[in-house]
């Protein structure tokens, strides 16, 4: 392995142009005095991702992986956390000494910090719109604050029943609600939005929002989403998809580096600033 002073991580995915990842991620090197480290990203589809991970030197402290690249990355680990196994998708390759790679999934560890940071009650109720790939790091999240129960609130029922794997898996019951009653569900301690840009739009105008909720909108782009609005309209606390990338972020940084904590406030003014510049 190299010198701690030599160091290299990306993220990969397709599309990857977008990711605001090395910006996070380069700004908490500088942030720890880590010069000799640094942050880039591989345009990569999924059959490729074996040979990519593969060619990497020694000199490679971890990987981000975004969509398509969760399950495979999962696959092509040698070991991995119980929650990434549990959900069935990792985000964070790490190096380990023997050259071998460790898979975890940080989206949960992020999903967990921001709920908590904003006030979310042990043993919480909570809604889950969607059923892809956020919401199973969403039910894991549940999980990890206490639900025994989730609500999932989802367009197609097939959606529903692919989540069944991943509850069994985290010792959670699913409540399976149909999409014309979402804002039936409304009424939980969190609702949590894993559904793409535009799907819970009309949401925002049919929602009867109660003292205590948290929102989590998994979207960043465009801010604020009108459900995100209608939310922060009635003085109900919301959390975006930014909060999400950066809280998952520090736990791979610390992962990638071995120090911690990693430098949050650094880290957060360079996401921030960044995404405000493509506004």
């Amino acid at each position: 392995m190299t010198a701690l002073s030599s160091r290299r991580a990306a993220v990969c995915g397709r599309p990857i142009a977008h990711s605001l990842s090395p910006v996070i991620h380069n700004a908490g090197f500088a942030a720890a005095g880590l010069a000799g480290w640094a942050y880039s990203s591989f345009e990569c589809a999924e059959p490729d991702l074996a040979a990519l991970v593969g060619g990497l030197g020694p000199e490679w402290a971890g990987l981000s992986l975004t969509m398509p690249l969760k399950e495979e990355a999962l696959r092509l680990a040698t070991v991995a956390t119980p929650v990434a196994v549990a959900i069935g998708a990792a985000n964070t390759l790490v190096r380990r000494s023997d050259g071998s790679w460790q898979a975890d999934n940080t989206d949960v560890t992020g999903m967990v910090r921001v709920l908590q940071d904003a006030g979310l009650k042990p043993a919480p109720s909570v809604t889950v719109l969607g059923g892809g790939g956020t919401a199973r790091a969403a039910l894991a999240a549940a999980a990890q604050l206490g639900a025994s129960a989730v609500t999932v609130v989802t367009r197609r029922l097939a959606a529903f029943s692919e989540l069944a794997p991943a509850a069994a898996a985290l010792g959670i019951t699913l409540l399976s609600v149909p999409w014309e009653r979402a804002p039936e569900t409304f009424q939980a301690d969190a609702v949590i939005s894993t559904v793409p840009k535009g799907a819970a739009d009309h949401l925002a105008g049919a929602v009867s929002w109660r003292d205590g909720t948290v929102l989590f909108d998994a979207l960043y782009d465009p801010w604020p989403t009108p459900l995100a609005a209608s939310a922060l309209a009635h003085g109900v606390p919301v959390l975006s998809g930014l909060d999400l990338l950066l809280a998952q972020a520090l736990s791979q940084f610390e992962q990638f580096t071995g120090l911690s904590p990693a430098p949050e406030d650094a880290m957060r003014s360079a996401l921030l600033e960044a995404a405000a510049a493509r506004s």
